[in-house]
Order: C-alpha cells, then sequence, then structure tokens
C-alpha cells in the first residue's frame, strides 16, 4: 500500500471515529433535552387532567387521565373565584405597564444610545446590575413610602402600576438601547435631511427598525406583571382591585380540599399566558437573541 492509501485510510479512519463520537453526543443531546420537556410538560398534564376530573377520581387516580371528562369545574371556579373581575384588574395591570415601559423606557434608550451623555456606559452596567435584583427587595421602603400615598389619596392601582413600571425600568431601557445602538445613522441623518425632526425620526425609523426588541420587552414586561404575586399580596387590600394571581391565591384557601376546583382555576389562569407565548415564542426568542448579541 502507497503513502497515500495509507494517509487516507487513517482520514477516513479518523472521520468514522469522530461521526461515532457526534452520534453520541446527539444522542445524548436529545435524550437530556427529552428530559427537560417532560420535566416541563408533566406537571401540566397533571393539573389539566385533575381540572376535567371530580375529587373523588382524583383521589384515586391523581396522576393520569380522566375516565369521565366533568366540564362544570370551570364555569363553577370562574364563578366561585370571581375571575371576570380579577382577570380584568390583571389585564389594566398588564397593558398599563407594558405602555408606560415601551413609551418612557423607548424614549430614555433613545437618548442613551444617540446622545451618549456622559457616564452613559456606567448608567447601562447600573441597569444590568439593577434588572437581576429583585423587587421584594425593597418591600420594606416600598411598603411604607405606598402606605403614605395611600393617606393623600393616591389609588392602590396606580401605586401598584407605577411600582412594576419602576421594576421592570432597568430591563426595559437595557434591551431597548441594546437594539438602538447598533443601527446605522446614516438613516436617521437621511431622514432629518428631508426634514423630519427628532421626534419623526423616532418613530418613523427607529421604532421600525427596533420592533423585534419592543415586542421582547412587551412580552417580558407582561408575562412578569401577569405572574406577580407578592407586590400585589402586600399593597392591594380590596379585592375589586386584586390581580388574578392574589385572587386565585384567596380561592385556593377557601377550596383548599377541593382540587379539582382549585386545579380549573389554574387553568384558567395559565391558558391566556400560555397562548400569548406559544404564539409569540419565535419572536420573543429571536428578539432576545438578537438583544443579547448586539450588546
Amino acid at each position: 500500500m502507497t503513502a497515500i492509501g495509507k494517509v487516507s485510510l487513517q482520514d477516513a479512519v479518523l472521520q468514522r471515529g469522530r461521526s461515532r463520537e457526534r452520534s453520541r453526543l446527539l444522542v445524548f443531546n436529545h435524550v437530556v433535552l427529552l428530559a427537560l420537556t417532560a420535566f416541563a410538560i408533566v406537571p401540566l398534564l397533571v393539573l389539566a387532567f385533575n381540572s376535567v376530573k371530580t375529587n373523588l377520581e382524583i383521589g384515586q387516580n391523581p396522576l393520569g387521565p380522566p375516565i369521565n371528562i366533568v366540564t362544570d369545574n370551570f364555569p363553577n371556579a370562574w364563578a366561585k373565584g370571581h375571575f371576570a373581575t380579577t382577570m380584568g384588574n390583571s389585564i389594566i395591570y398588564v397593558v398599563a405597564t407594558i405602555a408606560a415601559e415601551l413609551v418612557f423606557g423607548g424614549l430614555a434608550a433613545y437618548a442613551l444610545a444617540r446622545k451618549r451623555p456622559p457616564g452613559s456606559d456606567a448608567l447601562m452596567l447600573y441597569f444590568l446590575v439593577a434588572s437581576t435584583i429583585p423587587l421584594w427587595m425593597y418591600i420594606v421602603p416600598l411598603f411604607v413610602q405606598i402606605n403614605a400615598l395611600k393617606r393623600i389619596g393616591i389609588d392602590a392601582r396606580l401605586l401598584l402600576i407605577m411600582v412594576y413600571v419602576a421594576g421592570n425600568a432597568p430591563l426595559t431601557i437595557f434591551l431597548l438601547r441594546s437594539y438602538m445602538i447598533d443601527l446605522p445613522s446614516e438613516l436617521e441623518d437621511a431622514a432629518r435631511v428631508d426634514g423630519a425632526n427628532e421626534f419623526q425620526v423616532l418613530t418613523r425609523i427607529v421604532i421600525p427598525l427596533t420592533m423585534p426588541g419592543f415586542l421582547t420587552v412587551g412580552l417580558v414586561v407582561g408575562l412578569g406583571v401577569w405572574n406577580e404575586f407578592l407586590l400585589a399580596l402586600t399593597f392591594i387590600h380590596d379585592p375589586n382591585q386584586y390581580p388574578v394571581t392574589t385572587s386565585f391565591y384567596k380561592f385556593v384557601d377557601r377550596f383548599d380540599r377541593d382540587w379539582a376546583l382549585t386545579s380549573a382555576g389554574a387553568v384558567i389562569i395559565i391558558f391566556p399566558v400560555m397562548v400569548l407565548f406559544l404564539a409569540l415564542q419565535r419572536q420573543f426568542i429571536n428578539g432576545l437573541a438578537e438583544g443579547g448579541i448586539k450588546t
């Protein structure tokens, strides 16, 4: 066998070994991903199964699929949990917070990305650090301040929305600024040459080009506000102003032995968020990835 033939044979053996190693790695990755998927989906399936069972069947078969489907659990949970009112309150909290974040956070991000004031890099580092600190760490000073503002007649719902906006502002500004900073300034300069003012440049050039970032921020903030529990439980004491998470907590406290009813209530409050996330998950993941790369 010639030297060239020996080299070719060695290359083929090495290539085959690499292919086997790659195949084993892919199998391992798939097994891990399937395990993580099952870990995430199985509890939701059990919850969905229990929401259409009777309490007797849950006691006999707590993990398996239902034998007889009971659909009355959902209207009963909806009425007894007052979810029509509290879900409407949660929608108000979510929409108001998202609107304020996108408007004020977008303006702040645009100013930091284009005007580059002194200390802007240090400010962005502060926003990055602040976005990792949970709001409940400030709950004591917030409690004191909000109670003082309630005494002068400010509505508790407005105060809670202000807390949500302030808590989500660092992440909002950080993400939107990371999108805007890499936009080509030539487009904005061309618009100014054509007579556009700064507001028109922002609304007609910058915002359309950074729409994935605004969508990502809206989803992150909206999901966070919808699922938030501790602040709402601490600052909202009127049942007519409860968000859906607080009302569900009270609902479970009242019907803690009725597993079918509480499971149906859990499905009711999870369903809107799950549908929204599944419908927009591609834009959500792409938006976070692009923002992270640009940063």
